[in-house]
């Protein structure tokens, strides 16, 4: 009997314990764009012209509202040190801001009126190499290039812009729905009326939640050349859970369902490490240990990005409400 009751008592302390720490929340910005530059250095961006920059790993935050643009939504963010980002605003007009001094002054690098113009995301292969995508018009994607770490911009020749179904479109909604993939080439995801992945020169249909404007996939995030996660489903529904994630561990050859999914609508994936992955949205955060083929439900609250650190192991969140949080994942002994 005794021995039983030591067992009991001692079972709990080698169960993994999964926590979603927050660091900041109540303020009047929704953010969805996160740089994770290593264990130390992170940025968010969002609406109400709102930028925040923590040096001590999410212990200290320094807000920010960017002079004359406090009605812009920034919905990401690209950092290379506590010093140096760039941020995106959306759309009419759609602009680009860089700052050098840890964001007490930001340059305006560039600037879109073109009527209808809405960019959705960026992503950078390196500190010089960018890609900036915006939602079709006239039927194709916009998308702009960087050479010089965002110093300036320019748009590819509309020609060679990729051509959009009617009523398909990307999200903005983590910006993480383009990613790179290797050295040289990005890809990314679309949702609406069609769902695709556009991958170098293929475009691929995808098994994933479509068929109105709310549906599609949302993110993509790559363990490497072969290994994919896509998730999405429908922002209006966040509780459905129908056909809101797949998998490939072949480069998008073929896609698989997970046995056990995330639990609602996603807007951002991530791969973490080895074989695990997150994954979040409007009603909590999953994490997966094995690829992607099951996920736990490890928090309810809700956030719009999460993303590792680029150089490091930590993994933050951000989401509306100016909420910003830490997800710890440890063995306690």
């Amino acid at each position: 009997m005794r021995l039983g009751i030591l067992l009991f008592m001692l079972l709990p302390l080698a169960v993994p314990a999964q926590k979603i720490q927050i660091l900041q929340t109540g303020r009047m910005t929704s953010l969805r764009g996160l740089s994770v530059v290593n264990d130390r250095v992170i940025w968010v961006s969002g609406s109400n012209g709102t930028v925040a920059e923590s040096v001590d790993s999410g212990k200290t935050w320094n807000w920010i509202q960017v002079k004359g643009f406090e009605n812009t939504d920034f919905r990401d963010i690209e950092a290379f040190d506590d010093n140096i980002a760039v941020i995106m605003g959306v759309g009419d007009p759609a602009y680009l801001l860089r700052t050098i001094d840890g964001g007490q002054n930001w340059e305006l690098v560039y600037k879109n009126t073109t009527p209808g113009i809405f960019l959705d995301a960026m992503e950078f292969w390196n500190d010089e190499s960018g890609i900036v995508i915006g939602d079709p018009i006239k039927n194709r994607f916009f998308i702009g290039r960087t050479f010089n770490g965002g110093n300036s911009w320019q748009t590819i020749p509309e020609k060679n812009y990729p051509i959009a179904d009617s009523g398909e479109a990307c999200f903005a909604a983590s910006g993480t729905n383009i990613r790179k993939y290797g050295m040289d080439a990005a890809c990314f995801v679309t949702g609406g009326l069609h769902s695709r992945l556009f991958l170098k020169n293929k475009i691929i249909d995808l098994p994933i939640a479509q068929g109105n404007e709310s549906t599609g996939a949302n993110s993509i995030a790559l363990k490497d050349l072969k290994h994919m996660v896509i998730v999405g489903g429908n922002y209006l529904n966040p509780d459905s859970v129908f056909h809101n994630c797949v998998l490939s561990t072949d480069g998008g050859k073929t896609w698989k369902f997970p046995k056990e999914g995330p639990h609602g609508y996603r807007s951002c994936v991530d791969y973490i490490h080895k074989n695990e992955w997150i994954t979040c949205g409007l009603n909590g955060v999953d994490i997966s240990r094995d690829g992607g083929l099951h996920w736990e439900k490890v928090s309810g609250k809700s956030f719009n990005v999460c993303l590792r650190a680029k150089k490091g192991r930590s993994v933050f969140l951000a989401g509306n409400h100016g909420t910003i949080a830490r997800y710890i994942d440890r063995q306690t002994r």
